[in-house]
């Protein structure tokens, strides 16, 4: 056996394949290290909020966004998209061209159509129909704009609820909150640019909705707690005084710079922001979120609850979060997928954010922030005009629900830019597909940009190879929105 060669004594090959990979390690560090530095700047502690690339600006319609989000599906046909000639053949088989050749996530038999329980009636000056379900919502309706044409690309949860949140079905994406975040400056640093309240079961994509993807970490979601304290270890330690821990985390800081001198990655970085930004939320958090600081006339118009927690709780921490300069907020609302007992369970839900939901529109108004901040109420999907049953035979509504629907759905928007009473686009006579004005996922996502000052299609960032965007390769502004 030949003797094995010394490190000195590596062939010319070797040599150069070493001397490639140490350069194009040294080089990916030195680039992201070179990217990151005019962040840097060596003010006070030597962290500065991280700044986006140059991207190209318009006119600023909305600062921030509250994002209601009620994950599974909420039912256009129920809620927000009147259907009189479905209710007239409520119980009669399905059309073929329903459902051959379509794609369902359970329906695998010819089923029966469902028409809405629920009554619809003109509300406001605008004369939108909205379900009796939503009564709170109708006295409000003048103040919204309210899509009926909603199409996405997806038909189960989790894929369908990461491309409205990040444009991709699958993940590994930035969340819009990310986006946002990587576009706009803080106008709290003591705040977290973006947060978001879970209500109920985690979303199926989890926490990827929020998450920054393959953006720098400091461009991440920070989750609040939906009950007792919104974030935990807010007090310090007994014994433990404020100054002493400002000396702790300042003397993590002074290391993790010089780590960052040798290694230059990026991520120590964000490490030193998440630790200097803890500090100062355990001040800003507590005041920002105590919601026994708003007067009994608040309370109860949110129908917020100081002794348990309720989404009317969840709207007003929205409300005060923002009014304290936090750029995006979401506020997830679980629970909207009725494949079965719709009829008992679509109340519940309804009755669980409707009153909240308009108290947000209502407050924002009254304290000048509406015009300034778009509140969107937005679902993955729709629900079919057939019933699903699951596992009986027969049509009844004490059982029957309503199967994924991703060719027509309703979200609403208010404040920010959008019209008032307003409704733009229709399906057909089922609200089984659009037929006029549709609006796919990249089409609002861009708007919303659009509205905050932000071209949609400037905004971009380099990884793997090319540049990426909220809007994947599509998206058109929807200016008919617009006010």
């Amino acid at each position: 056996m030949p003797p094995m060669k010394s490190d000195t004594e590596t062939s010319p090959n070797s040599v150069r394949l070493l001397r490639r990979r140490r350069f194009l390690r040294a080089a990916a560090l030195t680039g992201g290290a070179l990217a990151l530095r005019p962040a840097l700047s060596a003010s006070g502690l030597g962290l500065a909020a991280p700044q986006a690339p140059p991207i190209f600006r318009i006119r600023q319609r909305a600062k921030r966004i509250i994002y209601i989000n009620l994950v599974g599906g909420a039912s256009h046909i129920d809620l927000f998209d009147p259907k009189p000639f479905l209710a007239r053949h409520h119980g009669e088989p399905c059309p073929d061209e329903l459902f051959k050749g379509k794609r369902f996530a359970f329906i695998k038999q010819q089923p029966t159509l469902m028409g809405s329980p629920w009554f619809f009636q003109p509300s406001g000056q605008s004369g939108i129909e909205i379900s009796s379900l939503l009564p709170e919502l109708r006295k409000i309706v003048d103040r919204i704009t309210l899509i009926r044409s909603m199409t996405t690309d997806e038909f189960n949860h989790a894929p369908a609820q990461l491309l409205l949140q990040t444009g991709s079905g699958r993940s590994g994406r930035p969340s819009l909150a990310s986006w946002i975040d990587f576009a706009l400056e803080s106008e709290n640093p003591d705040l977290p640019h973006a947060a978001v309240i879970v209500r109920g079961n985690y979303p199926g994509a989890g926490n990827a909705l929020w998450g920054n993807g393959f953006l720098p970490g400091t461009y991440q979601g920070t989750e609040l707690r939906s009950s007792g304290s919104p974030v935990l270890f807010l007090s310090d330690p007994p014994g433990v005084s404020r100054a002493s821990r400002r000396g702790v985390v300042n003397a993590v800081l002074a290391l993790n710079r010089l780590q960052f001198e040798t290694a230059g990655d990026p991520e120590i970085e964000t490490r030193s922001r998440q630790y200097d930004l803890a500090y100062r939320m355990q001040e800003s958090i507590p005041e920002a979120t105590d919601l026994s600081l708003e007067s009994p006339e608040t309370l109860a118009l949110y129908g917020a609850d100081l002794e348990t927690s309720n989404f009317g709780n969840d709207c007003l921490q929205a409300r005060r979060l923002i009014e304290r300069g936090m750029r995006f907020v979401e506020l997830v609302n679980s629970g909207w997928d009725h494949h079965e007992q719709i009829a008992a369970e679509l109340p519940k839900k309804c009755r669980e954010i409707d009153r909240a939901a308009a108290a947000l529109v209502l407050d924002l108004a009254a304290r000048g922030l509406l015009s300034e901040t778009l509140i969107v109420c937005a679902t993955e999907f729709g629900r079919t005009p057939m019933a699903q049953t699951m596992g009986g035979t027969g049509l009844q509504y004490v059982v029957a629900g309503r199967d994924h629907q991703p060719h027509a759905f309703s979200i609403w928007v208010a404040g920010g830019g959008f019209k008032e009473g307003f409704a733009y686009g229709t399906t057909d006579e089922f609200g089984a597909s659009v037929v006029s004005n549709p609006v796919h996922i990249h089409d609002l996502n861009a708007t919303l940009l659009h509205c905050l000052g932000v071209d949609h299609e400037h905004l971009t960032y380099f990884f793997q190879g090319r540049n990426y965007r909220l809007t994947d390769v599509g998206g058109n502004v929807v200016e008919a929105l617009l006010a």
